[in-house]
């Protein structure tokens, strides 16, 4: 039995300036459904992804930005960060952790540059939506076995 990921919820506070944001760094609209004033679904999906975030109003009770570190993988991250600050968007320089595994809570443990060797799973770059909502670039040029 397969339990795939296809979907993930991000609450937002303005529907249309989150949908705004996500077209303008590239995600595909798949649907946005409207039954009311209090109830609207938008499902986009980031280029070459297999998962999708849905957006809307009386979706989700969570507060909108309370969403974090959600990954999206790329294969180069500094044409991924290129891309993203193209498209108006306030990224973070490239990081690594100091541990070298996955990244830590906050900026601590955030030491500057590409991960040494640049390992796959090991650079990364933040950014947020406009609610706050996070995100982390993850270069993974090659995918462990």
């Amino acid at each position: 039995m397969d339990y795939r990921l296809e979907l993930l919820v991000l609450p937002v506070s303005d529907v249309d300036r989150a949908k705004a944001f996500y077209h303008r760094i590239g995600f595909r609209e798949d649907a946005d459904y409207i039954d009311d004033h209090d109830f609207r679904v938008v499902q986009l999906t980031p280029p070459g992804s297999p998962t999708s975030i849905i957006i809307g109003r009386g979706i989700t009770g969570a507060e909108p930005g309370s969403v974090q570190n959600l990954h999206l993988f790329v294969t180069d991250i500094e044409r991924a960060r290129r891309d993203l600050l193209g498209c108006g968007v306030e990224v973070s320089e490239i990081f690594h952790d100091a541990g070298g595994v996955f990244p830590h809570t906050g900026t601590a443990h955030r030491l500057a540059g590409l991960s040494p060797g640049r390992r796959s799973y090991a650079s990364f770059a933040s950014f947020a939506d406009p609610d706050g909502n996070g995100f982390l670039l993850q270069e993974v040029s090659e995918r462990a076995s």
